[in-house]
């Protein structure tokens, strides 16, 4: 059963209390960590005030990633779609980026697909998508190929990130300390020299935002003479 078809209870701790508590556990400690009866402690409610709103951390998770993808602009009707397109898997990377515990869960069975954000924000883009030509069922596989782009690259970016905090140094202080050996690695391999000696100097985090960007206009070109 989802939590979708679970109506909900409001007897003194409401689910909106619940969801907000478990985003921030997530966002601070991981997937690992969340659990109903640490969730319950953090609230203050015993583990029976908690089942009466969900009745497992499989369906808390489906409400707190819908929480998430209330996060995520939705395009505009009236801009050309594939401004709108880009502007929406932007918001999406972003949102997946502050929540880095998100790419652990979305590929379980039923997580968010009948959320009301996320149902929202399907509506939004494939209307966008059929603004721009496509026909509905090109519009649904153009969509599942931008998520899957988004997913894909916010997912192993998001460890990355993750792994830099728990190291306690920023981006520059890794990259600097690791150069060196990296560079002495690529001697034999002429193309991959060029890349690191080209790169030696640039910030890290404006090369991840272009390559996210040059990436997404593949995608976009590729939908569009697949399918537009």
């Amino acid at each position: 059963m989802t939590v979708w078809m679970r109506p909900e209870r409001r007897p003194g701790l409401s689910r909106e209390q619940i969801v907000a508590a478990a985003l921030e556990l997530l966002d601070g400690e991981g997937v690992d960590a969340l659990s109903m009866r640490k969730l319950g402690t953090r609230l203050g409610a015993g583990a029976t005030s908690m089942y009466t709103h969900v009745a497992s951390k499989d369906e808390l998770i489906e409400l707190v990633v819908d929480e998430v993808y209330g996060e995520v602009e939705p395009p505009e009707p009236d801009e050309y779609w594939r401004s709108a397109v880009t502007g929406y898997a932007h918001s999406l990377r972003s949102a997946l980026l502050r929540h880095p515990w998100m790419g652990s869960v979305l590929g379980e069975a039923g997580v968010a697909y009948l959320g009301p954000n996320m149902l929202r924000l399907t509506e939004a883009v494939l209307a966008t998508f059929e603004a721009g030509g496509f026909g509905l069922e090109a519009a649904d596989r153009a969509l599942h190929a931008v998520v899957a782009y988004v997913v894909g690259v916010s997912t192993s970016e998001a460890a990355w990130l993750t792994t830099l905090a728990r190291s306690g140094q920023n981006e520059q202080e890794w990259t600097d300390r690791l150069w060196p050996a990296a560079e002495r690695a690529v001697r034999d391999y002429p193309r991959q020299r060029q890349l690191y000696a080209a790169r030696r100097n640039r910030d890290r985090g404006a090369d991840r935002d272009e390559e996210f960007a040059v990436g997404l206009d593949c995608v976009l070109d590729g939908v569009t003479a697949r399918l537009g």
